[in-house]
């Protein structure tokens, strides 16, 4: 059995994601601890899926504290000392949802989740009668909004007389960044700011496409810049005053900059995946800190890691991954929210102009090869060979897939996809086709050389 994906478990809710998994995976992670908070997203299926993981928590014997519908981000803060559950499926459709789980703001790793799926599928089952729990419902998230705006306020600067655009898309935003930045002292001009679970203002997903409207509201009105988020407040996406979406890496490397330059520790971490751009890599060791990398859907992960491998005078200052950020002195979670506080109060300090000015951005692509899901593996061994064959004056790096580095500054990313019939590239270079082309036609051989040979 398999049911936790990058980011929890998500889909559709009458295949997949029913009440009854709800159930279960509750009774499988209630042994876990005496205590878990209960939240859910503003999916209409969210109260129903809720309620059947509750039950599932109680009658395994864990105490449930139910925060009601709140951001992603406000349940694991409410998770700190204890266990967390929360009901979203994040960007995906609405016929979707899913389920997360946290111990102490941090969400679940590989062992943890094995060990859930492990219990799921030999039916665990409820306690002895005499063992179920009880429950209480408290109100965090006043306490969630609160905690954001006084971190964020020991950064940057005040943003009054700054004018901010929020797009919350229906989502959970709506109810936390719009008054997070009003504490702040912005004024804030929030759209699709009421939550709704068939997100009729735009997809779930904040995009270049999906923020269209946005954008250009943002372009035609007084904002200084805008936000987008997704469904339930841990993505966030960055709009100029123009309207143009600023590059989700040059913003990691602004975030990654600015905390590695206010680190008090001598060995300042930032941590962040095999796909993020090499400007986060330039601006950090610009700073004095250096840059660690992890999977994709393993901060929390990458994070222990440097911890553990360190010394004394390491501290990992940031962790993010496109579009998610992980601010590591307020939290071990993904947070949109203190992500739009943050960055408010660092460009009241400094205009979205001056920071972009600093940041090298070469020009990024991305691109899906076509490869059956049984392919894969032999496809990666090939290329393992093949890619430094191509380019001998790389330097090679096979820890998450295939990635090159050249002397430029430019570089390379081969990688299966976990979850549709692909082999990714990512490529970074101020000759973007060439390496792209060149890339994408040593993986596509490898690619008919494994699928003849199985034929």
């Amino acid at each position: 059995m398999e049911l936790f994906g990058t980011a929890g478990i998500r889909g559709d809710v009458v295949s997949k994601v029913t009440p009854e998994l709800a159930l279960r995976v509750g009774q499988a992670v209630g042994r876990d601890g005496e205590t878990f908070a209960l939240g859910y997203d503003g999916r209409v299926t969210s109260p129903a899926l809720a309620d059947a993981m509750a039950a599932g928590l109680q009658s395994a014997g864990a105490r449930v504290v139910r925060v009601g519908r709140v951001p992603t981000p406000a349940l694991a803060y409410a998770s700190r000392g204890r266990h967390g559950v929360m009901i979203t499926a994040s960007h995906n459709p609405p016929t979707d949802n899913g389920i997360k789980v946290f111990t102490d703001g941090t969400e679940y790793g590989d062992d943890a989740e094995e060990r859930i799926e492990r219990r799921v599928a030999d039916e665990a089952g409820p306690a002895v009668w005499r063992d179920w729990a009880g429950a209480e419902s408290v109100d965090a998230l006043d306490d969630y909004r609160a905690a954001v705006a006084a971190y964020a306020e020991s950064l940057g600067a005040d943003p009054s007389g700054l004018t901010v655009a929020v797009d919350c898309g229906n989502g959970m935003g709506g109810v936390a960044t719009p008054q997070v930045l009003g504490t702040l002292g912005a004024d804030v001009l929030a759209t699709e700011a009421n939550v709704d679970g068939f997100f009729p203002g735009r997809e779930s997903k904040p995009t270049p496409e999906t923020l269209a409207d946005f954008r250009r509201f943002v372009a035609d009105s007084d904002a200084d810049f805008g936000f987008g988020h997704d469904g339930d407040a841990d993505r966030i996406v960055v709009v100029d005053r123009d309207g143009e979406v600023i590059h989700e890496d040059t913003v990691l490397a602004m975030l990654a900059e600015h905390y590695t330059r206010a680190a008090t520790a001598s060995d300042p971490v930032v941590v962040t995946t095999p796909n993020a751009s090499g400007r986060i890599d330039e601006r950090v060791e610009a700073a004095g800190g250096r840059v660690e990398r992890i999977h994709l859907g393993s901060l929390h992960v990458g994070i222990a890691n440097a911890r553990e491998s360190g010394t004394d005078d390491t501290e990992v200052v940031f962790a993010a991954e496109p579009w998610k950020h992980i601010h590591t002195a307020f939290g071990g979670w993904i947070d949109g929210v203190a992500s739009a506080a943050v960055l408010t109060r660092l460009f009241a300090a400094e205009g979205v102009a001056d920071r972009r000015a600093a940041i090298s951005e070469r020009p990024y692509e991305k691109v899906s090869v076509s490869c059956p899901d049984d392919a894969k593996a032999a496809v990666m061994d090939r290329l393992e060979s093949a890619l430094p064959a191509t380019f001998p004056d790389a330097g090679v790096s096979t820890e998450y897939g295939v990635r090159l580095s050249f002397s430029d500054g430019s570089w390379t990313l081969v990688r299966p996809s976990g979850t549709e019939p692909y082999v990714r590239v990512y490529a970074e270079s101020d000759d973007i086709d060439a390496l792209v082309d060149e890339t994408t036609a040593v993986v596509g051989d490898a690619v008919d050389e494994v699928t003849v040979a199985d034929a």
